[in-house]
């Protein structure tokens, strides 16, 4: 566990029903820190217990790494409702997981994601991976899901960051 006051650990989960892309960083004085990443890959075939596995699988990581904050992607609307049912069900697991633990959840749309990445709100998943590794350091592959994941971390620093500046700036 972090000990650092100055320190502010992050989860950021990228929610899917088969995969589900997980990253955590710590913001501090000196900016933002890679702690880990990973997917959790959901082999069950029965739905209720695709749930059951993201929550466990959640609840894991918590218990592992200790974040303080959640960052979470909000479900846009599929062609296919069933997708996006399935999409926010696997969401509200996630949710629920950290919920358990305390911690506050922050949501933010892809586009809020890529925009303050990559600087674009249409930006290709490709960009965004590539925007993570130069931004927290990371050599070598990381795997899709985990990069988004890792770039809600980066997206909630950013506007976590602009948020405490305004509150600095209207105490004076």
């Amino acid at each position: 566990m972090h000990t650092d006051s100055q320190t502010t650990r992050i989860l950021g989960i990228d929610p899917g029903s088969r995969i589900t892309g997980y990253g955590i960083i710590e913001q501090g004085p000196k900016g933002c820190r890679y702690i880990a990443s990973g997917s959790i890959r959901v082999k069950a075939d029965y739905f209720p217990d695709r749930l059951k596995q993201i929550f466990d699988s959640v609840r894991e990581i918590v218990d592992l790494y200790h974040p303080e904050q959640m960052a979470i992607e909000q479900v846009f609307m599929h062609k296919n409702a069933d997708s996006a049912l399935k999409l926010g069900q696997a969401r509200g697991a996630a949710i629920c997981a950290v919920q358990t633990a305390g911690l506050p959840v922050f949501e933010y749309a892809a586009r809020q994601v890529k925009q303050a990445l990559v600087g674009k709100g249409n930006a290709e998943k490709t960009q965004v991976q590539h925007m993570v590794k130069i931004l927290l350091g990371i050599q070598g592959e990381l795997q899709i899901d985990a990069s988004d994941a890792l770039g809600l971390c980066l997206c909630h620093s950013h506007y976590r960051q602009t948020a405490l500046r305004i509150e600095r700036s209207l105490a004076r």
